[in-house]
């Protein structure tokens, strides 16, 4: 059962100026107050919205009472308290966190996408770890690649025990639709 969608239905206008980021250029720009969006998608605690001039940009959670919606400082809630035991744990609680990362243009995250190539855990004492991530894109001129590396440091970042978090954008090996899950094939109509 799908959790039930959080966006008004129909155009909203800004109730105060709001920060957001150009799709498909990963420009920062602020949007005035009054400023008429209509939500396109609301996934892993942003939004993306087309202005009422056709402009594609994406809102973080944090600002969704811009839209008079119930602002999120974190996406999904479910982070644990405590620091995982085990590097298996820890990879667990990464893909989970990567998995609220989605790409602007299309319902699906970066996991199911297959635009993560590789995950590696070091120890950094007990319980303490280090995270390298590599990610790719599907363009490789795709301007949303700072948005969404930064995104999913934050991500793995804020799970206990992470020291820190490192995400790197990758072109090779260059991806292709073939990299996606089943799931996201299917949610795409790609079969």
């Amino acid at each position: 059962m799908s959790a039930p969608d959080p966006s008004p239905k129909g155009p909203v206008d800004l109730k105060r100026d709001c920060p957001a980021v150009q799709i498909p250029s990963g420009a920062p720009l602020i949007l005035p107050a009054g400023t008429r969006v209509t939500i396109t998608q609301a996934l892993g605690g942003t939004f993306t919205v087309v202005t009422g001039f056709g402009q594609m940009v994406r809102i973080d959670g944090r600002d969704a009472d811009a839209m008079g919606l119930p602002s999120s400082a974190k996406s999904n809630g479910a982070v644990p308290a405590q620091a995982p035991k085990s590097e298996e744990e820890l990879r667990a609680r990464i893909a989970a966190e990567l998995k609220t990362v989605y790409d602007p243009e299309v319902p699906v995250n970066v996991v199911d996408l297959g635009l993560i190539f590789d995950t590696k855990v070091t120890s950094a004492g007990p319980e303490r770890w280090r995270v390298e991530v590599k990610m790719g894109l599907t363009a490789p001129g795709c301007g949303m690649g700072d948005v969404l590396r930064a995104d999913a440091r934050k991500r793995i970042e804020a799970l206990p025990g992470v020291e820190e978090a490192e995400v790197q954008i990758v072109l090779d090996p260059p991806w292709d639709k073939s990299m996606m899950s089943d799931a996201a094939r299917l949610q795409l109509g790609m079969f």
